[in-house]
């Protein structure tokens, strides 16, 4: 399921039919409005923050500026981008660091959000910007809770304070102390979490942020409960004013409510955003990029960041020079399925490149197993087959099958796979798309 999967196929939709007219009436937007009032409500956004969207996007479309405009559905399309990057906080929303060090983040959410992992994640994060963070255990209630961020520090090179079940806030205070005669110059705290909010554990987190005063407090929720992680965050800012959101689970089936209600209800921003299982996969949340995807425009910022960070630049100009000269082959494919396994999960990867939601995917293509599959098949075809795939036949195909331990039909798949994809990346290339490639 592609990120907000079924508000983007909704929204696309109203939009497709705009975008076939020449000239838009009143009605006609009017109808669009409701449609696209229906589709938020249905995504889980907060009613509030819906009636208040709609109402700003129809006041603009209204004008003579869209129903004379030569292209009234790209204006319309551009307005509802507009207002929905405002709505989640117009710009990105940086961490805020100390002025004198350590700078001290207090990591808070109920028990089940990913708070714990997330803790790792954003310390592998703040390390590869060449800070040097120090976990800080002050969950003494839940099972094992300090033996996970042990676990997690050493996934991720970073050490853990603990001081067993004494009081967290005391915990607190001396790994400021350690923190600071170590040297170092982050300090993140996992607190205690609960399966739902109560006196108890707002008094201990009140007690924490008295005693060591956080630069940052962040509240992780998980963005798959919906209304309910805006419900929590907004009593979590009440009670302790938090500086900031992080949403968990943004890869898996979300209806988009969190993340376009938070903002608009709390006044504080989603500053992070988990998009996978990997201690890689945490992304600083950019309202317009997030917008972007939400109306099936991709993310193309975010795509090339990846592609920085994990393709070498001359990795990427021999790809797109065997495109263009379309001497793309399975050897080539082959490599690609490791490339794309460094930039994350391919159906997020595949969420980035605008307009990709128009085009019809096997299924196989994002199952990270078939991939593995997929892989054993190409291997077990000769070079000579690799580099000529029009030469596979019937015969070819039995042999591959048996040497790769699958089926002929799976077989087939990969081969008329393997011509997809490079149609897709000639057009990708080629401009023909909505997206040329990032190179």
């Amino acid at each position: 399921m592609a990120l907000f999967g079924t508000l983007s196929e909704k929204l696309s939709h109203v939009f497709s039919k705009l975008t076939k007219r020449g000239v838009l009436t009143e009605l006609e937007i009017k109808n669009a409005m409701r449609e696209i009032r229906i589709a938020l409500l249905e995504a889980d956004v907060n009613f509030l923050v819906v009636k208040d969207l709609v109402s700003k996007i129809s006041e603009k479309c209204s004008g003579e500026r869209v129903l004379k405009s030569l292209t009234p559905g790209q204006q319309v399309i551009k307005i509802v981008n507009e207002e929905l990057t405002a709505l989640m906080g117009s710009t990105n929303s940086k961490l805020t660091i100390a002025s004198k060090p350590p700078t001290i983040i207090l990591m808070c959410g109920l028990q089940g959000a990913g708070k714990t992992t997330m803790c790792g994640k954003l310390a592998k994060m703040l390390k590869k910007q060449g800070k040097k963070p120090l976990l800080v255990a002050c969950d003494i209630y839940r099972p094992a809770a300090i033996n996970q961020l042990k676990v997690v520090g050493k996934s991720v090179d970073v050490e853990v304070y603990d001081e067993g079940t004494s009081k967290p806030e005391k915990t607190a205070v001396n790994a400021l102390k350690y923190a600071e005669k170590k040297t170092y110059d982050v300090v993140i705290i996992d607190t205690a979490g609960r399966l739902h909010i109560n006196e108890e554990l707002m008094d201990e987190l009140k007690n924490i942020k008295k005693a060591v005063k956080p630069t940052e407090i962040l509240l992780t929720v998980d963005a798959m409960t919906g209304q309910d992680a805006v419900t929590v965050a907004e009593t979590f800012n009440k009670e302790l004013d938090i500086t900031g959101v992080i949403l968990t689970k943004l890869d898996g089936d979300t209806r988009g409510g969190a993340a376009l209600s938070i903002k608009a209800v709390t006044g504080k921003p989603i500053k992070f955003c988990g998009v996978g299982e990997k201690m890689d996969d945490i992304e600083p949340f950019y309202p317009d990029r997030m917008a972007s995807r939400i109306l099936d425009m991709g993310d193309v910022l975010t795509l090339i960041e990846k592609a920085q960070a994990n393709v070498t630049e001359e990795e990427a100009k021999k790809l797109e020079k065997k495109i263009r000269e379309n001497s793309f082959t399975f050897e080539d494919y082959l490599e690609q399925f490791d490339q794309m396994k460094k930039l994350g999960n391919i159906s997020d990867i595949l969420n980035m490149i605008p307009g990709a939601g128009k085009f019809k995917f096997n299924a196989n293509m994002i199952d990270e197993k078939q991939i593995a599959r997929n892989k054993a098949i190409i291997q077990s075809m000769t070079p000579y087959e690799r580099r000529n795939p029009d030469v596979i036949k019937g015969s070819q195909k039995k042999r591959i099958a048996a040497g790769s331990g699958t089926s002929i039909q799976e077989v087939n798949a990969l081969i008329k796979q393997f011509y997809q994809s490079k149609e897709l990346m000639k057009q990708m290339s080629s401009g023909k798309g909505r997206f040329r490639m990032p190179f």
